[in-house]
């Protein structure tokens, strides 16, 4: 199995879990490839960012969706079409929790691989 992350970055945002209140959320569009199948999922996880130096990502606040799953292997034009819609998904997901990701607010440069 294996487990890509095609794009991560982290963002400033808006939420609380457990109690505790989250500034910050790391955004991914993770691929998992396996014996000629392919999934790809959309994840953000929310943490506290208490300071400049606080990327402690904790993962009691880790939600995901799976955008496609079946035969083939990483595709570059998939790829490009999932991330076109990657804003709008988290922003659902993160709908649904009653938080935020800040989007113009990017706490680190994308990492792409």
């Amino acid at each position: 199995m294996a487990t890509i992350n095609v794009y991560k970055q982290y963002f400033e945002a808006k939420g609380t879990f457990n109690g505790v209140p989250r500034r910050g959320a790391l955004v991914m569009l993770i691929s998992d490839s396996c014996e000629g199948r392919i999934r790809y999922d959309a994840a953000v996880s929310f943490f506290a960012h208490r300071d400049e130096e606080d990327f402690a990502v904790s993962y009691d606040a880790f939600f995901e969706k799976t955008l496609y799953e079946g035969k083939g292997r990483r595709s570059k034009k998939r790829e490009q079409a999932l991330m076109a819609e990657l804003q709008d998904i988290i922003n659902a997901i993160s709908a649904e929790q009653n938080a935020e990701v800040l989007w113009e607010k990017p706490l680190r440069e994308a990492e792409r691989g």
